[in-house]
């Protein structure tokens, strides 16, 4: 009988238990180690932030459902990872031994990188649903003092979607109270152009989000690169595309929410063979690390190189389409190495995304997500919202199931014609 233990029970680690018992069987054991006995749906983040949802309309207690998979959840998180032992030391000071490891961990949050950014500084986050709920709490008092607003992601960012979320889902919400023309709203990217999203566009995403942009009365600075955040006012270079110094802005904010930059968690980062300088870690086309043969990877755990040079540095975002391929192909190639024969599974990395507005959105089908693409799609719509809302539903009733049911392959395939996208079913 084989071990296989899943590091990290976000939306890959989660899916990637499923999938391997699915694959297993029961002949093997599965433990998942997380800091913690819950799953918390971030792609609703943004919506809690404005109190649209509240903690528990967003979060799956894992006890149950991992029980009913006969899977094993060790909620005591990680503290360091001895793969030449295999073996993961938990916080609690005892130790889980290994056959195949599957590290799903997700980042961590690099706030401290600038002055003043993230929950403990000036700004606000959506990353997490207490930073989430922080922002609430930010939110309910722009609007009774309504002020200027930046909205944004920082240099080195790779996540950019919720960023552009949550710039629109605010602005409704600010109408919704009337008082959004009291609110100067600014956003301010890392992104060479609006709309490039760390993939360098998909189909007409520049000009879909910078419509959207000007028809919200929302100013943008692109190349921009924060260089400290004070209570009150947000200090940003403006670079040229060459990457000289264009201008330095001296913005006024009563709120902010800037999405940091990802690195490795503490518990593999500056593992020799294991991570790059970042700390994410390395993976072949199988999702298999080159060093540590009985170790793989999926998610934004992972090293991606970016797609090009940009003036200010643009990560590649992890999107769920691709992570659930991942997932796929792992769970494929550990069940290829447990019956004695080499892994040969690889991930589409497509990308499907659906990018709620609030009260309308973007989507957009990437085939491969980093271009040259097969296919190049995107289109704008109050379907994409009602979309956004159907997926919530489902994928957080297939997780409190214990169904691995990847959703964004249902929804890839029922795109093929494109169009079709706009008539999907979520029962």
């Amino acid at each position: 009988m084989a071990h296989i233990v899943v590091l990290g029970a976000g939306l890959g680690g989660t899916i990637m238990a499923y999938e391997l018992r699915d694959v297993l069987g029961k002949t093997h054991q599965i433990t998942v180690v997380n800091k913690g006995s819950t799953y918390s749906f971030v792609p609703s983040n943004p919506w809690v932030a404005v109190g649209w949802r509240d903690r528990q309309s967003v979060e799956v207690d894992l006890v149950p459902a991992f029980a009913r998979r006969e899977i094993a959840l060790r909620p005591e998180g990680a503290k360091r990872l001895h793969p030449e032992e295999n073996r993961i030391e938990l916080n609690d000071g005892s130790s889980l031994s290994y056959d195949y490891l599957v590290i799903a961990t997700g980042p961590e949050l690099a706030f401290d990188e600038i002055p003043g950014l993230g929950p403990d500084g000036h700004t606000q986050s959506v990353c997490q649903v207490d930073h989430a709920l922080g922002a609430k709490a930010a939110f309910d008092a722009l609007v009774k003092k309504p002020g200027p607003v930046i909205i944004g992601a920082v240099q080195g960012a790779s996540c950019f979607g919720p960023a552009y979320e949550f710039a629109f889902i605010l602005e409704k919400a600010l109408r919704d109270a009337k008082v959004r023309d009291r609110v100067p709203m600014t956003f301010v990217t890392s992104e060479p152009y609006i709309g490039h999203l760390g993939l360098d566009g998909v189909g007409d995403t520049k000009g879909l989000l910078e419509s959207t942009m000007r028809n919200r009365h929302i100013k943008w600075i692109t190349n921009a690169k924060v260089q400290k955040v004070d209570a009150g006012v947000m200090t940003v270079e403006e670079l040229n595309d060459d990457g000289s110094l264009k201008t330095v802005h001296e913005l006024p904010h009563d709120f902010s929410m800037m999405l940091p930059a990802f690195r490795g968690v503490e518990a593999v980062r500056g593992i020799e063979g294991l991570t790059n300088p970042r700390g994410f870690i390395l993976a072949d086309k199988h999702q298999q690390n080159p060093t540590f043969k009985n170790v793989f990877s999926i998610g934004v755990c992972v090293a991606i190189p970016p797609t090009g040079k940009t003036a200010v540095p643009v990560g590649v975002p992890k999107t769920g389409f691709m992570i659930e391929s991942m997932v796929t192909a792992t769970a494929k190639n550990i069940a290829r190495l447990v019956a004695g024969e080499e892994p040969n599974a690889q991930g589409s990395w497509n990308a499907v995304c659906l990018a709620d507005f609030g009260d309308g959105g973007i989507a957009f089908v990437a085939q491969p997500q980093i271009p040259p693409r097969n296919v190049n799609w995107s289109s704008q719509g109050k379907w994409v919202h009602a979309a956004k809302i159907g997926f919530e539903k489902y994928f957080l009733y297939k997780i409190r199931l214990g169904k691995a049911e990847p959703f964004y392959e249902r929804l890839a395939l029922q795109a093929l014609g494109i169009d079709k996208l706009k008539a999907i079913s979520f029962d």
